[in-house]
């Protein structure tokens, strides 16, 4: 399963986490790194390269999902056929990648890493806005979907390219999703730790009223799409 993988790390000003991010990744996995620095103002892209990752890097700040795109476009370019996403904050060990990456025999199978956000001790804001995503996805795809919010995950590169999500932001991973559900993609759930610093410690991008409700108008502007095509 490691042949023709790459992990995919998107970062905005990520400088302090990062580089021990690439270590863990190519030390436990020892595949390609790819760091996507999403128009960050510190050293993000800087300390990647110098731990070994391939930086690309965007001039601005354009969103989470636009930075997983430039990153599985790039991974595509390389002849990558997976890609394992991690986020750039250290939340998501090394370890917990790989049982991701093994989640599934299927490699056209999207793979969701599912935390416990109770146990683990994620924020609030963090909370509430999966549950958001989770209670209004499930309910669109009808099936029951425990994490949908979680950035660890194991993208088949081209497939997911093909789907067509266009969410620049959080959304992006809501989006993609409801696409692959709907093109008949394999959807598997793996459970996964997850590492969060002590409260008051840890910087999250995610903005807990902004981001819940551009997920869900993304939601139910794919759901429409996607039946209006269906016709």
């Amino acid at each position: 399963m490691l042949d023709r993988v790459c992990a995919v790390v998107p970062g905005y000003q990520a400088g302090e986490t990062v580089g021990a991010v690439v270590d863990d990744l190519r030390g436990v996995l020892g595949i390609p790194v790819l760091v996507v620095d999403d128009g960050s103002t510190d050293r993000t892209g800087d300390v990647a390269a110098a731990r070994g990752a391939e930086v690309v890097r965007h001039d601005r700040n354009r969103g989470k999902g636009a930075a997983l795109r430039t990153g599985l476009r790039r991974a595509a370019a390389l002849g990558h056929r997976i890609a394992v996403t991690v986020d750039a904050d250290g939340q998501h060990p090394a370890t917990s990648a790989l049982a991701v990456l093994r989640g599934s025999d299927d490699a056209r199978a999207l793979v969701l890493g599912v935390r416990d956000l109770v146990r683990d001790g994620a924020p609030r804001a963090n909370r509430f806005g999966n549950d958001v995503s989770n209670f209004f996805l499930s309910a669109f795809a009808g099936r029951r979907l425990r994490d949908t919010q979680c950035g660890l995950r194991r993208y088949p590169v081209l497939e997911t390219l093909d789907l067509g999500a266009t969410a620049r932001g959080y959304a992006f991973e809501a989006e993609v999703i409801l696409r692959a559900l709907a093109g008949g993609l394999s959807v598997v759930e793996v459970s996964v730790p997850a590492v969060y610093p002590p409260r008051g410690q840890g910087r999250s991008h995610f903005r807990n009223v902004r981001d819940p409700t551009r997920i869900v108008a993304t939601v139910v502007r794919t759901v429409v799409t996607l039946r209006l095509r269906g016709r």
